[in-house]
C-alpha cells in the first residue's frame, strides 16, 4: 500500500526557488527549461529508494570503522566519453582498487563511481575570455559544449535531458559489469588485461596471486562462493544544477518521503554549502545519503550548523563530511573540526578528497597536481583522525581507467614535458590508471596502521 505524502514536504522540495542559488547557469529561455523539467519529472528514475537506503547503511558502517568508502571517478563526465570501454575500464580501475584496500586493510570497501551524472561543474568565473573574446564559461556537457563559440557556449537546458540518457544508459552498463560476472572476484587477474607491466601492475599481480591461493582454500574447505559473483556499486555527482535534481526527485510510495533519484549519493560544493543557500536546503529534504566538501576556510561551527541543518535527527550514515583541505593545509585545518564533531557525540562519516586542494599550474601551463601532494594529504587526513581518536571513513579521488598523463608522479615518473603526452581531461587533472592502484597500496597500509 503507498503511502501518501505530506503536501507541506512536496511544496518544500521547491523552497530552493527563493533562495540565493548559486552556481546555475544563465538559462536564456526560462519557458525552454520548464519544458525539460516537466519531461524529466515525467522519465523513469534512475536509482531506487531502497537502494540508497542500502547505501545509508554502508556509510553508517563506514563512519563507525566497519568498513571504508572509495568513491571514484572523473572531474567531469562528457558525453563523448561515456562510452562502454571507458565506463568499463572506470569500474575496472575502482574494483581493483578495492581489491587492493579489502586484501590489505581486511575491511569491507562501498564502492562508489563518479559516474552516471557528473556532467556539471561549478566555476570561478560566470565568463571565460580568449584573445580579447568573452563567452560564458563551460559548465558540464549538462549545460554547454566545451567549444569556445558563441553557439556552442549558450546554455542550452536540453542537455539535462541528454545528461539524463546518458546517465541511464551508463547505470545499465555498471549494472551489467558488477552483476554480470565481470566483478567476480575470481577473475582479479583479467582486470589487469591490456595494461602495460610496471612496479604497480606487478604488485597488483602478487595481491591477486594470494587472493586465488586463499579463495583455492576456501573453496577445498567447502565454501560456497556466490558472493564473490556480484559487487554493489553505488553512483554520485554533486547535486549542482537544482532544476535536474528537483525534476528527478520523487515521493517513495512506501514511506511518503523524497528521494533525488537522479543518483544514490548527491554532495555539495565548496562554493555552493551555504546555510541559508538553497543547495543546502533543497538536499536537507531528500532521503538519500549526501555528502558537504569541507575547504581549509571551513569552522567547527559551520560543521555543526550542516549536521544541524542536514541531519537533525541524526541518522547514522546520513551525512558525510568530505575534507579538501590541500597537503599543506590539512594537518592544521582538519583537527579542530575533527574535535569539535567528535565530541559532540553525533554521526557522521569522514572521507578524504586529496585533489581538490592540491592543484597546481605546471611549468609548460597545464592545470595538475603531485601524486606525492595527494598521496600527502591522506596521510595527514588520518593522522589527524588517530590523534583525535575518529574514524577515517573514506577517500573520493578523481581518476579514470585510461593512461593519461595528467598528474605528476608516480612509478612512471611523469614530469612536466611528459604531461602533453595524454592530457585529455577537459577540466581537472585524474590520476590515471596505474597511479590509482599506487594510491591503493598505499592507502590499504594507511588503514592497517590506523
Amino acid at each position: 500500500m503507498s503511502v501518501a505524502p505530506d503536501p507541506a514536504l512536496v511544496a518544500g522540495l521547491d523552497s530552493w526557488r527563493s533562495m540565493q542559488a548559486r552556481q546555475q547557469p544563465a538559462w536564456p529561455d526560462a519557458a525552454a527549461v520548464e519544458q525539460v523539467s516537466r519531461e524529466l519529472s515525467a522519465l523513469p528514475p534512475l536509482v531506487f529508494a531502497g537502494e540508497a537506503d542500502v547505501l545509508t547503511a554502508r556509510l553508517a558502517a563506514a563512519g563507525r570503522g566497519e568498513a571504508f568508502l572509495l568513491q571514484g571517478g572523473d572531474c567531469a563526465e562528457t558525453f563523448a566519453e561515456a562510452t562502454a570501454d571507458n565506463i568499463r575500464n572506470k569500474i575496472k580501475t575502482i574494483l581493483q582498487m578495492a581489491v587492493v584496500l579489502t586484501y590489505g586493510a581486511s575491511l569491507p570497501v562501498i564502492k562508489m563511481g563518479r559516474m552516471a551524472g557528473q556532467y556539471a561543474k561549478p566555476r570561478s568565473s560566470d565568463d571565460e575570455t580568449r584573445d580579447g573574446v568573452t563567452l560564458p564559461a563551460y559548465r558540464g556537457d549538462a549545460v554547454n559544449a566545451h567549444a569556445f563559440t558563441p553557439q556552442e557556449r549558450i546554455p542550452d537546458p536540453r542537455r539535462l535531458l541528454d545528461a539524463y540518457h546518458r546517465s541511464s544508459a551508463t547505470l545499465n552498463l555498471i549494472r551489467a559489469f558488477t552483476t554480470g560476472g565481470f566483478a567476480d572476484l575470481r577473475r582479479v587477474h583479467e582486470w589487469n588485461r591490456g595494461f602495460l607491466a610496471n612496479k604497480a601492475y606487478a604488485q597488483y599481480e602478487a595481491t591477486a596471486e594470494q587472493i586465488d591461493r586463499a579463495i583455492r582454500f576456501m573453496a577445498a574447505c567447502g565454501a560456497d562462493f556466490d558472493a564473490l559473483r556480484t559487487v554493489e556499486f553505488f553512483s554520485s555527482h554533486e547535486a549542482l544544477l537544482l532544476d535536474y535534481e528537483r525534476a528527478l526527485t520523487r515521493i517513495d510510495s512506501r514511506t511518503g518521503t523524497a528521494y533525488d533519484c537522479s543518483a544514490h549519493f548527491l554532495w555539495i560544493g565548496e562554493r555552493t554549502r551555504q546555510l541559508d543557500g538553497a543547495h543546502v536546503d533543497f538536499l536537507s529534504r531528500v532521503r538519500n545519503p549526501i555528502g558537504v566538501k569541507l575547504g581549509p576556510t571551513t569552522s567547527a561551527d559551520d560543521a555543526l550548523a550542516l549536521m544541524d541543518k542536514l541531519n537533525p535527527s541524526d541518522v547514522p550514515g546520513r551525512l558525510t563530511f568530505i575534507t579538501r583541505m590541500g597537503a599543506g593545509r590539512i594537518r592544521e585545518a582538519l583537527p579542530q573540526l575533527v574535535e569539535k564533531v567528535t565530541a559532540s557525540g553525533r554521526p557522521v562519516t569522514w572521507v578524504c578528497d586529496p585533489m581538490h586542494g592540491n592543484t597546481i599550474t605546471s611549468d609548460s601551463g597545464y592545470k595538475t597536481r603531485r601524486l606525492a601532494d595527494v598521496l600527502d594529504e591522506v596521510r595527514g587526513f588520518f593522522e589527524v583522525h588517530r590523534a583525535v581518536g575518529s574514524v577515517p571513513g573514506g577517500l573520493h579521488v578523481e581518476l579514470t581507467g585510461d593512461d593519461v598523463t595528467e598528474v605528476l608522479g608516480g612509478s612512471e615518473e611523469i614530469d612536466d614535458a611528459g604531461l602533453a603526452l595524454r592530457y585529455e581531461t577537459l577540466v581537472d587533472p585524474r590520476l590515471n590508471h596505474q597511479q590509482s592502484l599506487e594510491m591503493a597500496f598505499q592507502v590499504a597500509e594507511m588503514i592497517r596502521q590506523g
